[in-house]
């Protein structure tokens, strides 16, 4: 868990203020105290490398999908690829993102946001490398010669858990 106080009060109050401006469909099925984790609880799930599901758009408007390696860090969504990766050029071209991270039916995490560019010359750009780096063993910078590191700005985010309870004491033995 890498975030700060504020940074968890701010992602509470993300999920407090997401769930209530979902459909009713959503609530229905995201039962907040019954099947919802705190932010607390969200950041101790969100440990490591998470697959995610990113979705972009088209020029024309027509919606893509593709799989990549995110990491939560600081109650954002961070993850690298290709910068002549498809996905990089809609976002540079429009910065609307989602993003889903899924666990079978035990956990579901949904985000809308913005995708930012992380230069190196950005004041966090050392923090995400160094964690990256911690992970993968090697900088992701190394893979190519244009790495694109991205984070995603939340304006929306909903966390399911069929079974908190469960699956928050499978975190804590290792099993999840």
């Amino acid at each position: 868990m890498y975030e700060t106080a504020d940074e968890l009060h701010d992602l509470q109050t993300l999920l407090d203020t997401s769930l209530p401006r979902s459909s009713e469909h959503l609530r229905s099925i995201v039962t907040p105290g019954e099947r919802t984790l705190t932010a607390s609880q969200l950041t101790s799930v969100l440990t490591g490398m998470c697959t995610l599901s990113v979705a972009t758009v088209t020029a024309r408007g027509e919606p893509r999908i593709s799989g990549l390696d995110g990491h939560f860090l600081h109650g954002r969504w961070v993850f690298s690829t290709a910068g002549t990766a498809v996905k990089v050029r809609h976002l540079r071209a429009r910065p609307a993102v989602s993003v889903a991270h899924l666990r079978g039916d035990d956990l579901g995490v949904f985000v809308h946001g913005t995708a930012e560019f992380v230069s190196q010359d950005h004041p966090d750009w050392q923090a995400i490398e160094d964690h990256l780096t911690a992970h993968y063993g090697s900088s992701p910078t190394s893979w190519g010669d244009d790495i694109a590191y991205l984070r995603v700005a939340p304006h929306w985010m909903v966390a399911y858990a069929f079974q908190p309870a469960k699956l928050l004491a499978d975190v804590a033995s290792g099993d999840a």
